[in-house]
């Protein structure tokens, strides 16, 4: 279904605000899937963004700015996000011995575990954008790198 079915508005001033509403909604249903899918694991997609960096780390421990850093979400409340992991068992924080002000975080086997368990159904994620040919997915990235840059 077109935007303006989904939507139901005839029309746009121009191309350019359609184009970004379209973005807009297709961005939120997008994370209504993730959020969907994550709820499973009792994660958000945040958590699960955190977790994946971490993982990366592994064994290392990396600081909360760091990870903030690398989050797909750049406003999301890293201090939150990890206070709730903490609670859960997922992480570890410990004090910097550079600066005690800070904290290094790492994964603990608790977090792998759950990483490791999604790992097994996360490919099903993918299949959500599989009315994209690959060819199409490969625009469609390129466009909003684009558009972004």
């Amino acid at each position: 279904m077109n935007i303006k079915e989904e939507i139901k508005q005839s029309r746009f001033r121009n191309i350019y605000q359609e184009v970004a509403i379209n973005i807009l909604y297709t961005s939120g249903w997008l994370a209504n899937q993730h959020k969907d899918f994550f709820s499973q694991f009792g994660i958000t997609s945040q958590q699960f963004n955190i977790l994946s960096i971490l993982r990366g780390q592994y064994p290392k421990q990396i600081s909360g700015s760091e990870i903030k850093s690398r989050m797909m979400d750049k406003n999301s409340d890293v201090s939150r996000l990890l206070d709730r992991l903490l609670l859960k068992g997922l992480i570890m924080k410990t004090q910097s011995p550079e600066d005690k002000r800070a904290a290094n975080i790492e994964i603990t086997t608790q977090g792998l575990a759950l990483l490791k368990a999604s790992d097994a159904q996360v490919s099903a994620m993918d299949n959500i954008l599989n009315n994209l040919t690959e060819s199409e997915a490969e625009q469609l990235s390129r466009l909003l790198d684009k558009l972004r840059g």
